[in-house]
């Protein structure tokens, strides 16, 4: 940390936990725990569905408030109903049988609940099928609890976009300080998780929207490498970077999801290209002592001085267990992402709202557009449009300058740091801080009362994110009770790998805390106690 910086008194102001705290039966429990339970004849699925229906209703919709779940299955009850009379008849799918999930709200269904990106435009325009990534999850037995809310079109309307702000589901909060930011685009799904409103969820990415979140609300978060898991049926922004991933409190369990949600995809060619035996692989135990002989290059940041301490402990972690840690240099900067995914977004958006069938009223990127602009009370008091209206300007995707930008990108991100420096180094895996801990969701002109003028930098997840490559973050420590993940990312389809070498690191260090849910942090006069 910044030790020439003056001594500040952070003071907590907390909320009473009584009733939604650690008084919640199933506080932490994983999916292995909950099999044994259900196996033994100790609990059922109906019970487990209930009471995470309870906790939602507890903690998101009162108590805290945290506004993560933009909206129950009314069918939850009955699917877990169905997963016991299974069980009961001896049938056991796999190892989410029963398993309660949560879901963003840009991933399909085709049953009652929306599928709206946040965005009131595509409230009632129903999808005519399950996504891919959906039809997994079912046919593996787990109960979909309901949608999580998230920064409304996956962070991509807006130049100023607030993370964790849809027009749909209002402001998701930050469990464990309410007046901070969960990050995004996959808010909701990152908050539920980490204050128990489900045993795993489902979260996107294109750049950071599985890894931030993850990491700044303490739990673990998968973005693997794109065409592990399909893309059909997920709202896009960039076909070239996008993928879903898991979100647990372990990992463990992301492993146990990954594989649940591993397969090829007719419609998405990308999962073809998966080396075969995947997911069986993640399904297994994870290898102990994977760090023991493991090479780990370690890549800096552009990071505030808070986080300094952050990654020498963590790298003391990796020396610790045997591996060899490497200092490889610098983060790239400056990538061209934004200009692929404007492109990108252009035509994927427009292919998508075209499989909602010719009923429906968005049918087009410029509906959309049209419908903020006559909506703008409701869709835009907080920012505007600047990269909807910066898509549509955009031409196809033979232009010389999208296609440019995107071998800009996989030169940097993949030949000249992930594929190159692991091959030069001849290493395992690298590592990096995976974000800066959470800032004030709305700092209103007002220093921070951690990080001062500029707020929070720091993070490695687009890196990984935008090669196309897996990465996994670990809780790792707390800044001020705000948790910071450490990043585990490598070269494609090295998923598994990165798993156990996470797994590793979590059983030595054990970073994952519960959030109480505190009101704010307040900062009293500099040099008070």
């Amino acid at each position: 940390m910044n030790h020439s910086a003056p001594f500040v008194f952070v003071a907590w102001i907390s909320l009473s936990t009584a009733g939604f705290g650690a008084t919640f039966p199933f506080a932490e429990a994983t999916i292995d725990d909950l099999q044994r339970r259900m196996a033994a004849g100790e609990l059922t699925a109906s019970a487990l569905a209930q009471a995470y229906l309870d906790r939602i209703a507890a903690v998101d919709q009162a108590g805290p408030k945290l506004n993560s779940v933009i909206e129950v299955n009314p069918d939850a009850l009955a699917i877990a109903g169905q997963m016991d009379a299974e069980r009961k008849a001896g049938r056991v799918r796999g190892p989410l049988h029963g398993i309660p999930v949560l879901i963003k709200d840009n991933i399909a269904t085709a049953d009652k609940l929306e599928t709206t990106a946040g965005s009131l435009a595509l409230v009632g325009q129903k999808p005519p099928r399950d996504a891919h990534v959906v039809v997994r999850l079912r046919e593996s037995g787990a109960v979909i609890l309901g949608k999580t809310n998230l920064s409304e079109w996956a962070n991509f309307r807006g130049e100023k976009s607030v993370s964790g702000w849809s027009g749909r589901g209002g402001q998701t909060a930050n469990p464990y300080v309410l007046d901070r930011s969960p990050s995004g685009s996959s808010s909701g799904s990152g908050a539920a998780v980490a204050a128990n409103l489900c045993v795993a969820a489902i979260g996107t990415e294109t750049s950071g929207s599985i890894i931030s979140p993850s990491s700044i609300c303490g739990i673990v978060g998968v973005k693997p490498t794109v065409g592990l898991v399909s893309r059909t049926g997920i709202i896009p922004i960039a076909a070239s970077f996008d993928t879903a991933g898991p979100m647990t409190r372990t990992v463990r369990d992301a492993a146990l999801v990954l594989a649940a949600l591993t397969a090829a995809d007719p419609h998405d060619p990308a999962t073809h290209e998966a080396p075969a035996g995947m997911a069986a692989i993640m399904a297994g135990a994870l290898p102990g002592q994977a760090l023991r002989g493991a090479r780990i290059g370690v890549l800096r940041g552009s990071f505030r001085p808070t986080l300094d301490d952050v990654i020498l402990d963590a790298l003391k972690v990796l020396r610790a267990a045997g591996a060899e840690v490497i200092e490889v240099g610098n983060l790239p900067t400056n990538l061209r992402s934004t200009e692929v995914m404007l492109y990108e977004m252009k035509a994927g958006l427009n292919a998508y709202l075209a499989t909602l069938g010719p009923d429906a009223r968005m049918k087009t990127l410029p509906d959309l557009l049209k419908f903020n602009e006559d909506n703008w009370a409701k869709e835009m008091p907080l920012f505007g449009q600047q990269r909807f209206s910066q898509a549509q300007a955009k031409g196809p995707l033979t232009d010389p300058a999208y296609l440019d930008a995107l071998a800009a990108c996989r030169r940097v991100t993949r030949a000249e740091t992930i594929d190159g420096l692991m091959e030069q180094h001849r290493l395992d895996a690298l590592v990096s801080i995976a974000a800066a801990p959470a800032g004030l969701i709305s700092p209103a002109g007002t220093p921070d009362p951690i990080f001062g003028e500029r707020g929070p930098s720091g993070g490695g997840a687009s890196t990984a994110a935008i090669a196309g490559y897996p990465s996994v973050t670990v809780p790792a420590a707390q800044v001020r009770g705000l948790p910071v993940g450490i990043l585990f990312f490598g070269r494609a389809w090295s998923d598994a790998k990165l798993l156990a070498l996470a797994a590793d690191f979590e059983a030595r260090t054990r970073g994952r805390r519960e959030p109480h849910f505190r009101r704010t942090i307040a900062q009293e006069a500099a040099g008070s106690r």
